[in-house]
Formats: structure tokens, sequence, C-alpha cells
């Protein structure tokens, strides 16, 4: 290989980590609006008729390029997997947070949630049987304890129901998340989440059905732009980016990018929801931020 090889090859790399690096970016800037936005959704729509809704638009736009890419039926061994990231990230998460955000504001559920990647971290450790350092659980537990300190604090000791609905979301979406992380050593990215929200398509249909007589729809402008984002991006645009992404930079470097995610909802719920968040919901949200940056370089 020449030298003039050797710097073009080095040029090529360059452009598409940065390409690949403006790409996670997007990602993460569009999930981190995810919980403004199903607030705004909320101003219409009920928390059962909005999931349904939700999953419904998203199985329409992920069929419509499935469709158009003309991409094959995936192959047996990949559906129970997908079939998870369906019940966790399209059906469970959506639905779980929905009814969260109904008593708990946006920045709360921001810190709460902020955890999800030291539980995808875990519960990925399991499914793969791989053992993370000490440093590693150490960390995570940290990030564990702070967030359920700050949850207790914020609720003079006992939990509330919305944080049930919270802890429940984080879970089964880092059951999905982990999951939908195998699957995508065998399949694209965006062909995982576009596949397990076409899986999710039936509940989401019977969920919209048996829930538009109980909880009438009144759609404002605010409803219809929080439904408009959370079906085309949190639920299908923003991971297309995400993925693509974590395709050309890698997943620890991605991972780096993600860790602002908490920190930027508590500003979109300043900005855009009039919310005033405690200097203790800052404070957990850089604990937790630090034991994520700490798993990340222990797992590399």
């Amino acid at each position: 290989m020449t030298v003039q090889d050797s710097a073009t090859l080095s040029s090529a790399i360059a452009v598409r980590n940065g390409t690949g690096t403006l790409l996670a970016a997007l990602g993460v800037v569009s999930f981190s609006f995810s919980f403004p936005a199903t607030v705004w959704a909320l101003d219409g729509f009920g928390p059962w008729t909005a999931t349904g809704v939700r999953g419904l638009l998203a199985a329409l736009l992920a069929a419509a390029c499935l469709y158009g890419a003309r991409v094959p039926v995936p192959a047996r061994q990949h559906w129970p997997g997908l079939l998870t990231v369906a019940g966790g990230c399209v059906v469970g998460f959506p639905l779980l947070s929905t009814l969260a955000l109904q008593t708990s504001t946006t920045a709360h559920s921001a810190v709460v949630i902020g955890v999800l990647p030291l539980a995808t971290a875990t519960i990925s450790a399991a499914l793969t049987g791989r053992r993370p350092s000490r440093v590693f659980w150490t960390a995570a537990i940290l990030g564990a304890v702070a967030v359920v300190g700050f949850t207790l604090q914020q609720s003079h000791g006992l939990p509330t129901l919305g944080d049930v609905y919270l802890f429940g979301a984080l879970l089964v979406c880092a059951a999905g998340y982990a999951q939908g992380g195998r699957l995508a050593s065998h399949l694209p990215g965006w062909q995982v989440i576009a596949w397990g929200v076409v899986a999710a398509l039936p509940v989401s249909a019977l969920v919209t059905a048996l829930a538009l007589p109980w909880e009438p729809v009144h759609v404002t402008a605010k409803a219809a732009v929080g439904m408009a984002y959370v079906a085309a991006v949190s639920q299908f645009g923003g991971f297309v980016v995400w993925y693509r992404g974590m395709a050309a930079i890698g997943v620890p470097k991605a991972s780096q990018i993600q860790l602002a995610q908490p920190l930027m909802t508590l500003v979109w719920a300043v900005l855009f929801m009039g919310e005033q968040f405690s200097f203790l919901a800052v404070l957990t949200a850089l604990i937790v931020l630090g034991c994520i940056a700490a798993t990340q370089r222990a797992r590399s």
C-alpha cells in the first residue's frame, strides 16, 4: 500500500466516523424528546389510546419501509427475540411510561429512566453469558441505588404508582434493548426495530379499538404534534439513525454519546414543558451518567 493509498483510506475512515457520530447523536437527540412529546400526546389522547395509535402508525410506516426495500421475512430463529423487542420497546415501555407521565413530571421520569442503560447492560450480560468486571457491577449498583434513593426522597419514603410504572417500563425496555442488540449482529439494526413494530401491529390495533370507546379523543395541535413525534421518531425513525450510527462508529462510542440523554430530557422539560427540576434531580442524573460511563469503560 502506498502512502497515498494509506492517506485516502484514513480520510475515508474519518469521514465515515464523522457521519456515524452525527447519526448517533441525532438518534440520542430524537429519543431525548420522547417524554415531552408523550405528555403533549396526552393532551388529546388517553394513555391506552396513545399507546395503541402510536404503535399502529409506526407499524404502517415500518411496513412501508420494509416493503419498499423488499426485505425478506426474518428466519424462524430470530422471531423470539423480535417478539421480545415488540413486547418491550413497542408495547410495554410506551404504555407504562405513558401511564407514569399522567402523574410524574417529565424531569422526574427522565432521572428514573436514566438507569435504563445499566439495566440493559445487566440483562445483556445474562443473555450472552459474559462476566463483566467488578468495576462494572459496582458502577451498575451505585447507579441503581442513586435512582432508587432519588425516587424514595421525591415520594417521601414510598414509591408512587408512577414510579412503579417507570420501573416496570425500565425493565421491559431493557429486555427489548438487550434482545435487539443481540439480533443486530444478524440483521440490520433498522430491520430489527421495523419487524418488532410490525410484529406488535395486532396488539396495537386491538388496544386502539378497545381504548377508543373508553377514552374519547380530543385532538389538539399539541396532541397531534406529540403523537406524530412519538410514532414517527421515537418509535421508528430515531432507531433508524441510531442503529446506522452504531454500525458506523461501534457500540462503545455510540453509548458514550447516549450518556447525555437524561440531561437533555431535563433541558427539554424546562424549555418546552415549563417544569422546574431540583438540584437533587440534576445531581442524581450526573451520578447515573458517571456510573454508566464507568460501566462502558469496564465493558470495553
